[in-house]
């Protein structure tokens, strides 16, 4: 199986930005698709951005959408997650999570097996 490890977590001020990565390690032959979610203390976890396993097809909610990228780099078996023009209610821990499979993105949490640990992101006001 693999297993998702986030990085690039951090604290910066509204309007920053960061980049995440998602690093597999473990079976990393075969291939997958990933999605980025975040959770917010007394929050469900929400999706924030997914990809398919060749990069062309994403998907991003609302509330993200034209601040945030997803894209990978399968040679290098990661996955970043661009965040620009950051506000305080994108804190919250962000996790990768894969899926195998060759075919589109998926956008429910349910529809992912494999978890990363997560990774704090904190926007100040």
């Amino acid at each position: 199986q693999v297993q998702p490890v986030e990085s690039g977590g951090g604290l910066v001020q509204t309007g920053g930005s960061l980049r995440l990565s998602c690093a597999a390690s473990g079976r990393t032959s075969g291939t997958y698709a990933v999605g980025w979610f975040r959770q917010a203390p007394g929050n469900e976890r929400e999706i924030v951005a997914a990809i398919d396993w060749s990069g062309t097809t994403t998907y991003y909610p609302a509330s993200v959408k034209g601040r945030f990228t997803i894209s990978r780099d399968n040679i290098k078996n990661t996955v970043f997650l661009q965040m620009n023009s950051l506000k305080p209610e994108d804190t919250g821990v962000y996790y990768c999570a894969a899926r195998p499979g060759s075919g589109t993105f998926y956008i429910s949490r349910g529809s992912y097996p494999y978890w990363g640990q997560g990774t704090q992101v904190t926007v100040s006001s």
